[in-house]
């Protein structure tokens, strides 16, 4: 994992954390901008699945919330940390 990748899952991983502790509902999801999850290639993070979202830009994601009225989501935005671009390809092992 690069070091922007890194940065990317400690942010989301804290914000996950953050919702948590201060919503009575649990983090249902995280929705990012479609290039971010394509680019990451990730699936899920912590359990939770990534949604792609158009509405989000490059850099941000929410965590979705499990509560809200009529079955409506509850966002929370945030926005990742890392300034790193990493590069789509297979990593080099060492």
């Amino acid at each position: 994992m690069s070091s922007s990748e890194a940065k990317n899952l400690e942010a989301i991983s804290r914000a996950i954390d953050q919702h948590d502790r201060t919503c009575e509902y649990p983090a249902v999801a995280v929705a990012m901008n479609p290039y971010e999850v394509e680019r990451l290639g990730w699936d899920t993070i912590r359990g939770l699945p990534i949604r792609p979202d158009p509405n989000l830009g490059t850099g941000c994601f929410n965590i979705v919330c499990g509560g809200g009225e009529e079955d409506e989501e509850l966002e929370e935005t945030v926005e990742a940390i890392a300034e790193d671009t990493v590069p789509v390809g297979v990593p080099e092992r060492s």
